[in-house]
Protein backbone atom coordinates (compact mmCIF):
# COMPACT_ATOMS: atom_id res chain seq x y z
CA UNK A 1 0.00 0.00 0.00
CA UNK A 2 1.70 3.28 -0.93
CA UNK A 3 2.51 5.86 1.80
CA UNK A 4 -0.37 7.92 0.91
CA UNK A 5 -3.46 5.67 1.16
CA UNK A 6 -2.08 4.56 4.44
CA UNK A 7 -1.61 8.19 6.05
CA UNK A 8 -5.35 8.79 4.63
CA UNK A 9 -6.56 5.76 6.74
CA UNK A 10 -4.61 7.01 9.49
CA UNK A 11 -6.79 10.26 9.46
CA UNK A 12 -9.82 8.88 8.56
CA UNK A 13 -9.73 6.37 11.06
CA UNK A 14 -8.36 8.68 13.88
CA UNK A 15 -11.22 10.86 13.38
CA UNK A 16 -13.96 7.95 13.42
CA UNK A 17 -12.74 7.35 16.79
CA UNK A 18 -12.47 11.48 17.82
CA UNK A 19 -16.65 11.83 16.51
CA UNK A 20 -17.94 9.03 18.48
CA UNK A 21 -15.70 9.79 21.60
CA UNK A 22 -14.90 13.82 21.68
CA UNK A 23 -18.00 15.36 19.60
CA UNK A 24 -21.01 12.72 20.54
CA UNK A 25 -22.06 10.49 23.59
CA UNK A 26 -21.92 7.21 20.44
CA UNK A 27 -18.84 5.65 21.90
CA UNK A 28 -21.43 4.74 24.87
CA UNK A 29 -22.84 2.32 21.67
CA UNK A 30 -19.43 0.15 22.01
CA UNK A 31 -17.26 0.79 25.54
CA UNK A 32 -17.80 1.76 29.22
CA UNK A 33 -17.29 5.36 29.45
CA UNK A 34 -14.28 5.30 32.02
CA UNK A 35 -12.38 4.18 28.85
CA UNK A 36 -13.64 7.59 26.84
CA UNK A 37 -10.29 9.02 27.73
CA UNK A 38 -8.46 6.32 25.96
CA UNK A 39 -10.19 6.74 22.98
CA UNK A 40 -9.74 10.35 22.48
CA UNK A 41 -6.21 10.03 23.14
CA UNK A 42 -5.85 7.26 20.37
CA UNK A 43 -7.96 9.40 18.32
CA UNK A 44 -5.56 12.08 18.24
CA UNK A 45 -2.58 10.06 18.10
CA UNK A 46 -4.10 8.52 15.05
CA UNK A 47 -5.03 11.77 13.47
CA UNK A 48 -1.23 12.82 14.03
CA UNK A 49 0.33 10.07 12.82
CA UNK A 50 -1.68 10.40 9.36
CA UNK A 51 -0.83 13.60 8.99
CA UNK A 52 3.10 13.13 9.50
CA UNK A 53 2.67 10.17 7.20
CA UNK A 54 1.65 12.43 4.95
CA UNK A 55 4.07 15.29 5.20
CA UNK A 56 6.50 12.60 4.46
CA UNK A 57 4.42 10.96 1.84
CA UNK A 58 4.56 14.60 -0.10
CA UNK A 59 8.56 14.96 0.52
CA UNK A 60 9.38 11.84 -0.72
CA UNK A 61 7.47 12.35 -4.00
CA UNK A 62 8.86 15.28 -4.68
CA UNK A 63 12.26 13.55 -3.74
CA UNK A 64 11.34 10.76 -6.48
CA UNK A 65 10.11 13.37 -9.29
CA UNK A 66 13.48 15.48 -8.83
CA UNK A 67 15.21 11.85 -9.16
CA UNK A 68 13.10 11.11 -12.38
CA UNK A 69 13.97 14.02 -14.45
CA UNK A 70 17.69 13.59 -13.17
CA UNK A 71 17.10 9.76 -14.43
CA UNK A 72 15.31 10.89 -17.51
CA UNK A 73 18.52 12.84 -18.91
CA UNK A 74 19.86 9.57 -18.89
CA UNK A 75 17.76 7.19 -20.57
CA UNK A 76 15.13 8.49 -23.41
CA UNK A 77 12.78 5.80 -22.50
CA UNK A 78 12.30 6.45 -19.08
CA UNK A 79 11.86 4.38 -16.08
CA UNK A 80 8.80 2.21 -14.98
CA UNK A 81 8.02 2.92 -11.35
CA UNK A 82 6.34 0.45 -9.16
CA UNK A 83 2.83 1.96 -7.33
CA UNK A 84 0.95 0.40 -4.52
CA UNK A 85 -2.12 -2.10 -5.74
CA UNK A 86 -5.13 0.72 -6.65
CA UNK A 87 -7.21 -1.92 -4.89
CA UNK A 88 -5.95 -0.65 -1.36
CA UNK A 89 -7.92 2.34 -1.98
CA UNK A 90 -10.82 -0.29 -1.13
CA UNK A 91 -9.71 0.02 2.73
CA UNK A 92 -11.18 3.53 2.58
CA UNK A 93 -14.59 2.09 2.71
CA UNK A 94 -15.48 1.22 6.09
CA UNK A 95 -13.20 3.69 7.58
CA UNK A 96 -16.20 6.53 5.94
CA UNK A 97 -18.82 3.78 6.85
CA UNK A 98 -17.84 4.73 10.27
CA UNK A 99 -17.98 8.76 9.77
CA UNK A 100 -20.98 8.78 8.07
CA UNK A 101 -23.24 5.88 9.82
CA UNK A 102 -23.33 4.83 13.39
CA UNK A 103 -24.77 1.41 14.42
CA UNK A 104 -27.14 0.95 17.18
CA UNK A 105 -26.48 -0.87 20.72
CA UNK A 106 -26.39 -3.78 20.88
CA UNK A 107 -30.45 -4.99 21.71
CA UNK A 108 -33.24 -7.29 21.51
CA UNK A 109 -31.78 -8.80 18.54
CA UNK A 110 -28.54 -10.08 21.24
CA UNK A 111 -30.83 -10.58 23.99
CA UNK A 112 -33.18 -13.13 22.00
CA UNK A 113 -30.15 -15.31 20.85
CA UNK A 114 -29.07 -15.07 24.56
CA UNK A 115 -29.85 -17.23 27.85
CA UNK A 116 -29.90 -15.15 31.36
CA UNK A 117 -26.94 -14.93 32.97
CA UNK A 118 -27.33 -14.64 36.79
CA UNK A 119 -23.97 -15.75 38.21
CA UNK A 120 -24.23 -16.65 42.20
CA UNK A 121 -22.54 -14.35 43.60
CA UNK A 122 -19.60 -14.22 46.41
CA UNK A 123 -22.98 -13.89 49.42
CA UNK A 124 -20.40 -14.82 52.41
CA UNK A 125 -21.07 -11.82 54.02
CA UNK A 126 -24.57 -11.57 52.89
CA UNK A 127 -26.75 -8.93 50.64
CA UNK A 128 -26.58 -5.56 51.59
CA UNK A 129 -29.91 -4.24 52.88
CA UNK A 130 -32.05 -2.63 49.97
CA UNK A 131 -32.46 1.13 50.32
CA UNK A 132 -35.66 2.84 51.32
CA UNK A 133 -38.18 3.97 48.34
CA UNK A 134 -41.72 3.29 46.78
CA UNK A 135 -41.73 2.14 44.51
CA UNK A 136 -37.29 1.16 44.35
CA UNK A 137 -35.94 1.59 41.63
CA UNK A 138 -33.35 -1.19 41.25
CA UNK A 139 -30.47 -1.68 38.05
CA UNK A 140 -32.13 -5.25 36.51
CA UNK A 141 -29.31 -6.98 36.85
CA UNK A 142 -29.52 -6.42 41.11
CA UNK A 143 -32.81 -7.56 40.57
CA UNK A 144 -31.89 -10.49 38.80
CA UNK A 145 -29.31 -11.99 41.22
CA UNK A 146 -31.71 -10.60 44.17
CA UNK A 147 -34.88 -12.65 43.34
CA UNK A 148 -32.16 -15.57 42.14
CA UNK A 149 -29.92 -16.00 45.04
CA UNK A 150 -30.88 -13.48 48.30
CA UNK A 151 -32.72 -15.88 50.37
CA UNK A 152 -33.93 -13.45 52.93
CA UNK A 153 -36.16 -12.68 49.71
CA UNK A 154 -36.39 -8.70 50.97
CA UNK A 155 -38.24 -8.31 47.35
CA UNK A 156 -41.17 -10.04 48.24
CA UNK A 157 -44.17 -7.68 48.58
CA UNK A 158 -42.19 -4.81 47.90
CA UNK A 159 -43.06 -2.70 44.40
CA UNK A 160 -40.08 -2.31 42.29
CA UNK A 161 -39.11 -0.07 39.72
CA UNK A 162 -37.00 -1.43 36.36
CA UNK A 163 -35.75 0.48 33.29
CA UNK A 164 -34.79 -1.81 29.84
CA UNK A 165 -36.19 -2.68 26.22
CA UNK A 166 -38.46 -5.02 25.01
CA UNK A 167 -37.77 -8.24 23.86
CA UNK A 168 -40.15 -11.36 23.14
CA UNK A 169 -40.08 -14.01 24.76
CA UNK A 170 -40.32 -17.76 23.04
CA UNK A 171 -43.90 -19.29 22.98
CA UNK A 172 -45.40 -15.59 24.06
CA UNK A 173 -45.27 -12.96 26.36
CA UNK A 174 -42.17 -10.87 26.65
CA UNK A 175 -39.24 -9.53 28.90
CA UNK A 176 -37.88 -6.48 30.18
CA UNK A 177 -33.95 -7.21 29.12
CA UNK A 178 -30.58 -5.47 29.64
CA UNK A 179 -27.36 -6.19 28.48
CA UNK A 180 -24.33 -5.10 31.33
CA UNK A 181 -20.90 -4.82 29.56
CA UNK A 182 -17.45 -5.14 31.81
CA UNK A 183 -15.22 -3.31 29.70
CA UNK A 184 -17.06 -3.42 25.86
CA UNK A 185 -19.89 -4.59 23.79
CA UNK A 186 -18.20 -7.97 23.22
CA UNK A 187 -18.26 -8.78 26.74
CA UNK A 188 -22.09 -8.40 26.97
CA UNK A 189 -23.80 -10.34 29.20
CA UNK A 190 -27.75 -10.61 28.99
CA UNK A 191 -30.50 -9.80 32.17
CA UNK A 192 -34.01 -10.03 31.85
CA UNK A 193 -36.81 -10.00 34.15
CA UNK A 194 -40.35 -11.80 32.66
CA UNK A 195 -43.35 -9.36 32.69
CA UNK A 196 -46.96 -10.56 33.17
CA UNK A 197 -50.04 -8.94 33.54
CA UNK A 198 -49.39 -6.55 30.66
CA UNK A 199 -49.72 -6.59 27.06
CA UNK A 200 -45.85 -5.89 25.26
CA UNK A 201 -45.29 -3.07 23.97
CA UNK A 202 -42.90 -3.22 20.42
CA UNK A 203 -39.72 -5.04 20.80
CA UNK A 204 -36.84 -3.00 21.08
CA UNK A 205 -39.06 -0.04 22.68
CA UNK A 206 -37.45 1.39 26.16
CA UNK A 207 -39.95 1.10 29.18
CA UNK A 208 -39.71 1.72 32.61
CA UNK A 209 -41.90 -1.13 34.19
CA UNK A 210 -43.24 -1.01 37.65
CA UNK A 211 -44.63 -4.25 39.80
CA UNK A 212 -43.98 -6.80 42.17
CA UNK A 213 -41.73 -9.76 41.95
CA UNK A 214 -43.79 -13.17 41.62
CA UNK A 215 -41.61 -15.70 43.17
CA UNK A 216 -42.46 -19.05 41.43
CA UNK A 217 -41.17 -21.54 44.54
CA UNK A 218 -38.01 -22.76 41.43
CA UNK A 219 -34.41 -23.56 43.21
CA UNK A 220 -31.84 -20.56 42.08
CA UNK A 221 -29.96 -21.86 38.75
CA UNK A 222 -27.40 -19.59 37.14
CA UNK A 223 -30.20 -19.00 33.58
CA UNK A 224 -33.10 -18.30 35.90
CA UNK A 225 -35.54 -15.75 34.58
CA UNK A 226 -37.47 -13.85 37.73
CA UNK A 227 -40.64 -12.73 37.09
CA UNK A 228 -42.69 -9.58 37.80
CA UNK A 229 -46.34 -8.77 37.59
CA UNK A 230 -46.67 -4.89 36.15
CA UNK A 231 -48.91 -2.99 37.54
CA UNK A 232 -47.39 0.03 35.08
CA UNK A 233 -45.76 -0.03 31.84
CA UNK A 234 -44.23 3.37 30.56
CA UNK A 235 -42.60 3.70 27.41
CA UNK A 236 -39.53 5.65 28.24
CA UNK A 237 -36.46 7.18 25.64
CA UNK A 238 -33.47 5.25 25.24
CA UNK A 239 -31.37 6.51 27.76
CA UNK A 240 -27.97 8.11 26.89
CA UNK A 241 -25.92 4.96 28.03
CA UNK A 242 -28.02 1.73 27.04
CA UNK A 243 -25.90 -1.00 29.05
CA UNK A 244 -25.71 -1.06 33.02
Amino acid sequence: MKREVQAILLVLLGSAVLRISLFSDMYLRYVRAALRPYLVTAGVVLVLLGVLGAVAALRGARHQDHQDHQDSDHDAHGHSHTHGPRIAWLLILPVTGILLVSPPALGSYTAQHAANTVAKPDTATGFPPLPAGDPLALPLAEFDVRAAWDTAQPLKGRRVKLLGFVSPKNGGGWYVTRLVISCCAADAMTYKVEIRGAAAPPTGSWVAVTGVWQPDGQPAQPDAVPALNAGQVVSVPEPRDPYE
